[in-house]
């Protein structure tokens, strides 16, 4: 039978330094009150043994476990990995680690609970939520036991936080931008509610803004299209050349933008020379000169930080209530959108 080396212990580690098992623990926690070379020959003991500290172990003693939950609905997506990656770097500034759940963007809402009441079971302290599609009553339930932060999505439940861009003004100022270059006839691409709440919330504030500048509007509807996935572009660039008088597609997102953008080129169509096409979200790549892409962006680092100071703050005592935290997104002007077309 292959013998297994056993882990170095909290004695081993008193042992090679040479004091007692409580200072080793008051280090290694951080408390004051060791002098500085017993600290430096505590941690020096622990590296040379390659001691690394019982989390479990510990967090049943202090009833701490400085672990931050997050759950994003789909890493694959460029909003939701650079979202992840502010979450996470801002949850280290502040002490915390993070334990994440995460899809590929095919999670039913069910799953979704399900893979949240899993981190709550992990004892997180704190939990961030950033999905377009799970309702606010099945976020809420878990609000009476940890703080909850709803990123990246408006929200008003009086029991968590929520941290986002406004996607009203987001939506209309797309319009007002396609509207002042001159097109008259504008498609919209447009998503259902129960397949994601701040796309639908962006598509019908670019309808409404059309509408009041009496710009004739075209639905175009993301569920006939594959159910919504990207993978609809090509049926939707079918049905805009069967509406040649709309000069502008309207998209609710950057992935859709270039999906059209893709399917287009390979029918030797461009934008804005025979559509001009427009994205949502301003996620890198998108938005250098290469691509060029029309697009709003939101301040997605910034939620990031703003999501875990929420929540730390609430672990922590320094905020006693949720709070809800619009931010202002910025207009990307690009290549893809221009003056219509001469026909």
């Amino acid at each position: 039978m292959l013998n297994t080396p056993s882990a170095p212990t909290i004695l081993d580690v008193a042992a090679r330094a040479g004091v007692s098992k409580s200072v080793v623990s008051r280090v290694l926690r951080g408390e004051y009150g060791v002098a500085v070379a017993t600290r430096d020959k505590v941690r020096a003991a622990a590296q040379e043994l390659g001691y690394v500290v019982n989390s479990v172990a510990q967090s049943m003693v202090t009833n701490r476990t400085r672990t931050i939950g997050v759950f994003v609905r789909d890493a694959a997506a460029p909003f939701y990995s650079q979202l992840l990656t502010s979450l996470q770097e801002q949850a280290a500034i502040r002490g915390y680690g993070v334990v994440t759940a995460t899809g590929a963007g095919r999670f039913a809402g069910p799953d979704e609970n399900t893979a949240i009441a899993r981190l709550v079971s992990l004892r997180v302290e704190g939990l961030v939520v950033s999905s377009g599609l799970l309702p606010s009553e099945l976020i809420a339930q878990y609000a009476s036991r940890i703080p909850i932060v709803l990123a990246g999505r408006p929200e008003q439940n009086p029991t968590f936080s929520s941290i986002y861009c406004d996607e009203n003004v987001g939506g209309a100022s797309m319009a007002d931008h396609i509207a002042a270059l001159g097109h008259t006839r504008v498609a919209v691409l447009s998503l259902a509610r129960e397949t994601s709440i701040p796309q639908f919330m962006r598509s019908e504030a670019m309808i409404r803004r059309l509408g009041d500048l009496n710009i004739e509007t075209l639905r175009l509807s993301a569920e006939e299209y594959s159910e919504a996935r990207i993978a609809g572009a090509p049926a939707v660039v079918s049905q805009m050349l069967k509406h040649p008088e709309y000069t502008a597609l309207l998209t609710p997102s950057d992935r859709w933008a270039i999906a059209v953008l893709e399917n287009m080129r390979s029918r030797n169509l461009t934008a804005p020379g025979h559509l001009s096409v427009t994205g949502y979200d301003g996620i890198w790549p998108f938005t250098t000169d290469l691509i060029g892409l029309t697009t709003w962006r939101q301040p997605v680092g910034e939620i990031g930080v703003l999501a875990i100071n929420s929540i730390a703050d609430q672990i922590e005592g320094a905020l006693s209530h949720p709070i809800h935290q619009s931010l202002n997104g910025e207009l990307i002007v690009g290549r893809t959108g221009g003056p219509p077309p001469v026909r």
